[in-house]
C-alpha cells in the first residue's frame, strides 16, 4: 500500500496499471477460515452491550414526529421532548393498548390518537419509560428485559470523527436472519473483492485477531472503485466493540479516522416465524483536505448518493446472511 495518501495536497486517486479479471484474481477461501470466523463472531457475542439496541438514524426522528419499532417482542416508540431530547417506552398507550407509533407529538408531549392520553416522557399510569440516547448520528434505547445483561448508563458508541466536522449518512435494511449473521458477514473481510468487485479490487487481510485484547482485528488493505482504472487504497480495520456492532476504522489513506459502523437489531419475526435483523450502517466520514469543507456543505446532495452506494453493498450482504441462517436453520452450516 501507498504510504500515507490521505496526507493533505497529495492526491487521493491511483490508477490501477493492470486490472486483474474478477476470476483471476487471487481466491480467498484457504485464508477465511471458518474457525477463525466463528472465533470473532464469539468474542463480539461475549462483549457487554449494556443492554442498548440502535433504532434508527438521529436525522429520521425530527421533532414532532414518532418512532416506532418492535425489537425482539418488545413494541418501542420514540419521539423528541420539547428540548429535542430522545424520550421512549413501550409502544402501546397504558389505556386500551393504542400503537403510539401512530400518535402525533404536540410541544415535545405524545398524545395518543385513540383517546388523547398524554405522555411527556415520565413514568405514568403503568407506563415506564425506557432510558434513550442520541450520539449525534444514530438512536439508541435500553431494553433491559430483552437483552438480560447488567445495563449501562450509556451505550458503547464507537470512536468517531466529530459529527460537526464530519460528513454522515445512515442506511437501514431489513433481513430474514439474526444479528449474528449479519456480524458475521462483517467478520469476514475475504469476501469483499468477491462479492463486490462493483466497490472493492486489489484487498488483502494483512493482519487476523490474535490472543491480545490489544490485537483484536482484522487488517485490510483496499482499494475502493471510482470508475474505470480509479481506485482509492485505503487501510482499514474490521473490529466488533459490542455483541451486535462491527466497525470499520480507515487507519491509513484518504479519510483516514472515517468509520463505517454497521449495528444490528432484533426485529419482531415474520408471519411465518423466521427471525428479522435490522441493520443500521452509519458511514461517518472525515478528511483533513481543505476541499472536504465544500463536501461537507454539499451534504444533502451527497448523502442519498452514499446511502444508495450502502444499499447495494447491502442488497448482497443481506443474501449472504440470509442464506447463513437458512444453512444454520436446517442443520447444514459448514462446521
Amino acid at each position: 500500500m501507498s504510504p500515507a495518501p490521505g496526507r493533505r495536497g497529495r492526491v487521493p486517486l491511483r490508477l490501477r496499471r493492470a486490472p486483474v479479471p474478477w476470476d483471476r484474481q487471487k481466491p480467498t477461501w484457504r485464508e477465511a477460515k471458518p474457525v477463525l470466523i466463528a472465533d470473532a463472531l464469539k468474542r463480539a457475542q461475549s462483549r457487554p452491550s449494556g443492554n442498548w439496541y440502535v433504532v434508527g438514524a438521529s436525522r429520521d426522528l425530527p421533532p414532532g414526529r414518532t418512532l416506532g419499532i418492535t425489537v425482539a417482542a418488545t413494541e418501542v416508540v420514540a419521539w423528541r421532548d420539547g428540548e429535542g431530547r430522545l424520550r421512549a417506552g413501550p409502544g402501546a398507550c397504558p389505556h386500551l393498548g393504542a400503537p403510539l407509533r401512530d400518535s402525533p407529538v404536540r410541544c415535545g408531549t405524545l398524545v395518543c390518537h385513540w383517546h388523547g392520553l398524554a405522555l411527556d416522557g415520565g413514568p405514568f399510569a403503568g407506563w415506564e419509560p425506557f432510558p434513550a440516547f442520541d450520539d449525534g448520528v444514530l438512536l439508541w434505547v435500553r431494553l433491559d428485559a430483552v437483552g438480560g445483561e447488567p445495563p449501562s448508563e450509556r451505550p458503547y458508541v464507537p470512536v468517531r470523527p466529530r459529527v460537526r466536522e464530519a460528513l454522515e449518512a445512515v442506511y437501514a435494511g431489513v433481513g430474514r436472519c439474526e444479528p449474528e449473521d449479519v456480524v458475521a458477514n462483517r467478520l469476514d473481510p475475504w469476501h469483499g473483492a468477491w462479492f463486490h468487485p462493483y466497490s472493492f479490487v486489489d484487498l488483502t487481510v494483512t493482519g487476523t485477531p490474535g490472543d491480545s485484547p490489544d490485537d483484536d482485528g482484522f487488517l485490510v488493505d483496499v482499494s475502493f472503485k471510482v470508475a474505470g482504472r480509479l481506485v482509492v487504497p485505503v487501510r482499514a480495520r474490521f473490529t466488533a466493540p459490542e455483541p451486535r456492532t462491527v466497525v470499520m476504522h480507515i487507519v491509513e489513506g484518504e479519510g483516514a479516522g472515517s468509520v463505517v459502523e454497521t449495528h444490528a437489531t432484533p426485529l419482531a419475526p415474520d408471519e411465518r416465524g423466521r427471525p428479522r435483523t435490522a441493520v443500521t450502517e452509519a458511514v461517518v466520514a472525515a478528511s483533513d483536505r481543505r476541499g472536504f469543507a465544500v463536501a461537507r456543505a454539499a451534504a444533502p446532495l451527497l448523502r442519498p448518493l452514499m446511502r444508495a452506494s450502502a444499499g447495494r453493498l447491502w442488497r448482497d450482504d443481506l443474501a449472504y446472511a440470509e442464506r447463513r441462517w437458512e444453512l444454520r436453520d436446517s442443520g447444514r452450516f459448514p462446521g
